[in-house]
């Protein structure tokens, strides 16, 4: 069994680290896609992961087409090498829709394989992918004038590919809140939020129906002074360690039945608290696309 993963663009040392760790042997890397003659494994920093690769000998662009054409009808390319010849290819298959997604708009759902040229005469492909978008890479049509930050996209991001969100009246709490992308995606759900932050919200964010803002540190808040929570959302900046202290008491708690965290990294990549958080029971792990050296942990029950 063949499997290759896919390293979110600038991480593929993490994800060769990554692999090791879980003593997942590498066969060969194809710039940032490596192949493994192994099982699938929950892989974190890979941006896609290719079930049942196949190589395929060709004799010629319409051959190749016509291969792929047999196996499944939607394909993405992945080209770091041979670049013209395979965009001749791609062009001879279906047309493939990638355009930005409308939040909260579902993933798609059509099946989507990728493949990649690794000589002029041969084709590395898998018909089976983890990931429904084109080599793992998730755009959405920006809002330019809401949120006070960027860090929306992330949130939009996880929720799309989780597939699920909080609704209209929904109790979430967000940690580190200011100033205030995860609650504006939050408050524009409908949900009910409680932002906590020793800095305000932006005064936008703060106006938004069912926002409220408490002046404290989400470390030392009390989980027993903010009663149940359907959602526990997280994008302190702080040591992986400290996250993960913070996520055990709550769980210990028992006041959360979701949680959506980043997971950020102070200088060198920490995988062995990445470790811990991916042996929780139930949780995942995820580089998303709109990510930077940081991974999001979701547990959803």
């Amino acid at each position: 069994m063949t499997t290759a993963h896919l390293a979110a663009e600038g991480f593929e040392a993490q994800l060769r680290e990554e692999l090791r760790r879980l003593g997942v042997g590498v066969r060969a890397e194809h710039s940032r896609l490596f192949v493994c003659d192994d099982a699938p494994s929950p892989s974190a920093w890979a941006a896609n992961t290719w079930f049942d690769v196949e190589e395929i000998g060709i004799a010629s662009i319409g051959d190749a087409a016509a291969k792929l054409r047999a196996m499944q009808r939607n394909w993405a390319m992945y080209a770091p090498v041979h670049a013209r010849r395979a965009t001749l290819i791609q062009e001879r298959l279906p047309h493939v829709s990638a355009k930005p997604l409308v939040f909260p708009a579902e993933a798609p759902t059509a099946p989507l394989g990728s493949w990649t040229l690794l000589a002029s005469d041969r084709l590395l492909c898998a018909a089976r992918c983890a990931s429904p978008f084109p080599n793992g890479e998730v755009a959405f049509v920006e809002d330019r004038d809401g949120p006070p930050s960027r860090a929306y996209l992330k949130l939009w991001e996880a929720l799309t590919r989780l597939g699920a969100r909080p609704g209209a009246g929904t109790r979430c709490l967000d940690l580190g809140a200011t100033p205030g992308g995860w609650t504006w995606v939050l408050a524009s759900l409908g949900a009910e939020v409680l932002a906590i932050d020793k800095a305000p919200l932006d005064p936008k964010v703060a106006a938004m129906p069912g926002v409220r803002w408490r002046g404290e540190s989400a470390f030392a808040l009390d989980p027993a002074s903010v009663g149940p929570i359907d959602w526990l959302f997280s994008d302190i900046i702080c040591y992986p360690a400290r996250l993960l202290a913070l996520v055990r008491r709550w769980m210990a708690e028992g006041r959360v039945r979701n949680f959506v965290c980043t997971i950020k990294f102070q200088g060198d990549t920490d995988h062995d608290t990445v470790a811990h958080f991916a042996a929780i029971p139930g949780g995942r792990l995820l580089h998303l696309h709109h990510n930077k050296h940081e991974l999001t942990w979701a547990l959803l029950r």
